[in-house]
């Protein structure tokens, strides 16, 4: 890697360190350069990939793209902004210690500022000893290359239906011993469950996603949340305008007048520098 390369990354990750030590932000999840360059538009200071976005980009569902692809996605993401990139890396494709610190230096040297480590293999979790030797393993590898990359460690039980808080409090607190700079709890919605993780792991950033129309940044930041990110929604959203747009085709032979409209082919543009 180049000097300059190296210091863009160093200074990308220094810049997200310091976001995680206090205070709130959003971290919405672009799929694909467009995506990025909006975002900036909007003045978003921090951004993070989506595996379920960008594997609908290629009409496949998420975790049916491999490891080379998600790294050469990564890789473009972070070519694309200077803002800090956060890996959705998934499970780390990989299931042993040795195998996953292969792969997140890999993830790494694309210059990515922070990048999540699961605990989900298959359709249950791993034993919460081994996971956390998954997330002791992923921050050595990562110090060996920066230690200011922040390491994000991911329980899914809620997102798989084990909807016991006491056991997910237990799998994020493991993590964070761990060395997980930023805890996370993909569905936790109800504001008692977000208040008891965020104690129980302070002073530590807790990632919240956002699920719900109800939750709202201002809430989230009055319970001590660091940071709160979108997850596949705007993927979502964006699919979900086209099919409406590609229906009323099919079936009424028009498209929605709104797309006619001077703003719409405005809000398309280049932003110029």
């Amino acid at each position: 890697m180049n000097q300059d390369l190296h210091a863009r990354f160093a200074a990308r990750r220094l810049a997200s360190r310091a976001k995680h030590v206090s205070g709130f932000f959003a971290l919405p999840n672009p799929w694909d350069i467009g995506g990025v360059r909006r975002l900036e538009r909007l003045g978003f200071r921090a951004l993070a990939s989506t595996s379920a976005g960008y594997a609908w980009s290629f009409g496949v569902d998420d975790t049916e793209v491999g490891l080379e692809q998600t790294l050469e996605h990564l890789r473009h993401l972070c070519e694309a902004t200077e803002l800090p990139i956060n890996a959705d890396f998934e499970n780390d494709y990989a299931d042993e210690p040795e195998q996953l610190a292969a792969n997140v230096v890999r993830a790494a040297a694309t210059g990515v500022a922070g990048l999540s480590v699961d605990d989900l293999t298959d359709d249950h979790l791993y034993d919460t000893a081994f996971a956390a030797q998954r997330i002791s393993a992923a921050r050595q590898a990562l110090d060996a290359v920066d230690p200011n990359i922040i390491l994000v460690g991911r329980t899914e039980g809620f997102r798989i239906g084990r909807n016991d808080l006491h056991d997910t409090v237990e799998h994020l607190v493991a993590y964070a011993e761990a060395g997980a700079d930023c805890l996370y709890a993909p569905m936790i919605t109800k504001d008692d469950q977000i208040s008891t993780i965020v104690q129980a792991l302070a002073p530590k950033a807790v990632n919240v996603l956002f699920h719900g129309p109800g939750m709202t940044t201002e809430r989230l930041t009055q319970l001590g949340v660091r940071r709160a990110s979108v997850g596949s929604l705007l993927a979502k959203a964006a699919w979900l305008a086209f099919d409406e747009a590609a229906s009323q085709l099919a079936s009424q032979r028009s498209l929605p007048a709104a797309l006619f409209q001077p703003q719409a082919e405005a809000m398309l543009r280049r932003p110029t520098s």
